[in-house]
């Protein structure tokens, strides 16, 4: 926890409030707490890239422009805090669709506002990590799967067996010094251009 608390200092912080007492009132908090931060409305066409994390007011703003606006910087996506000032179905929807970290509900009390950077970071870290392991087990599987297929094609090719084709697989790995997927993948790039070569 003390790592996330350290690391609110560094960030950048957008504030997407109209000015009037609530935005000010985030703002001085957010000052306290030692960020550094910019005041934008209406939504911006796009998000600045060094914006770490974007306090939104989603009242009466539709869902699809504010998605819009937050995939727009095209760098790491930013940690999301929403803030409304009431709760209703449609309020609640709009939270869940964006994808908001955490919650800020106003009129804004300062002892709120830390605290809900805080779980917003946390959250937002958690997902990170959840989405770079998905992404690891995919390629994992993708490697897998391209290796299978090259073993299948030396062992079509060769009449040797499984076990055969993948030292063969992995010898002409450790000749060329690269990966087993790598060699595999030039297998399967040799069988297509041979068979695009015999249809015609």
């Amino acid at each position: 926890m003390s790592d996330f608390i350290q690391d609110l200092r560094d960030l950048h912080t957008l504030v997407v409030h109209q000015r009037d007492r609530s935005a000010d009132d985030l703002v001085q908090q957010i000052h306290r707490i030692g960020c550094n931060y910019e005041n934008a409305w209406p939504i911006p066409d796009t998000l600045q890239e060094k914006f770490d994390l974007v306090f939104i007011d989603v009242t009466d703003q539709p869902a699809s422009r504010i998605k819009t606006f937050l995939n727009s910087s095209g760098g790491k996506p930013p940690t999301v805090i929403a803030v409304i000032g009431y709760e209703n179905p449609s309020t609640l929807e709009t939270i869940f669709e964006i994808g908001a970290h955490s919650l800020l509900t106003k009129p804004v009390r300062a002892a709120g506002v830390l605290g809900s950077m805080l779980m917003a970071r946390r959250y937002w870290a958690e997902q990170l990590r959840f989405q770079k392991e998905q992404t690891k087990l995919r390629d994992r599987l993708e490697n897998m799967q391209k290796i299978n297929d090259a073993k299948f094609i030396l062992m079509r090719h060769h009449g040797i067996d499984e076990l055969e084709a993948y030292a063969v697989i992995r010898k002409q790995a450790m000749a060329k010094r690269t990966t087993t997927f790598e060699i595999a993948q030039s297998i399967i790039n040799a069988d297509g251009i041979l068979r695009n070569f015999g249809d015609h």
